[in-house]
């Protein structure tokens, strides 16, 4: 499974956005690791794996590891001109026949479009953060260690304690 997207900022600041362990959990979510090549990372609540593939600023892969079943995450960023960027995401799984009868395409790709939502929010507000349903019970996040195609910080350090995330001016509500 493929899925894009052209957003609205240039190849570094999205590479930093899909790369920086500080901006991850602003759009995804939570992860901990060492995200560099042969690292294993792990999302909250979600799947983990190792870190297979670092091309800074074009590309990272990484298995995508969720109870039993392996399979294979490459992210690619392709510019477009005019401050413009592709988010190229391929999702490759091989499923069991009885899970594909079940579930259909949505057997490998169900549950990325709330990821390119909160990748959406987070380029157009970069300060807010996504709030967890669940409150922490005080102990701190795991953390992750640099990423594989981070650079050096500079400038003032920012934190994910921020404002909550705004829907973008326009937007329509679904009411139930």
């Amino acid at each position: 499974m493929t899925i894009s997207q052209a957003y609205d900022t240039d190849q570094a600041d999205l590479w930093d956005v899909v790369t920086n362990p500080e901006r991850i959990p602003r759009w995804f979510l939570p992860v901990s690791g060492d995200l560099r090549v042969g690292g294993s990372y792990q999302f909250e609540g979600n799947a983990g794996g190792t870190i297979t593939k670092c091309e800074r600023p074009h590309a990272v892969g990484a298995t995508w590891e969720f109870g039993d079943q392996v399979s294979w995450v490459e992210v690619r960023l392709v510019p477009e001109g005019d401050g413009r960027t592709r988010f190229e995401l391929e999702h490759v799984a091989h499923v069991a026949d009885e899970h594909w009868e079940q579930y259909g395409p949505g057997a490998v790709g169900l549950g990325w479009e709330g990821a390119f939502w909160g990748l959406a929010n987070h380029l157009d507000t970069p300060e807010a953060t996504i709030t967890p349903r669940r409150p922490w019970s005080g102990r701190r996040r795991p953390t992750a260690s640099r990423s594989c195609g981070s650079a050096p910080r500079r400038g003032p350090r920012r934190t994910s304690r921020s404002a909550p995330i705004r829907s973008r001016p326009g937007a329509r509500r679904r009411t139930r």
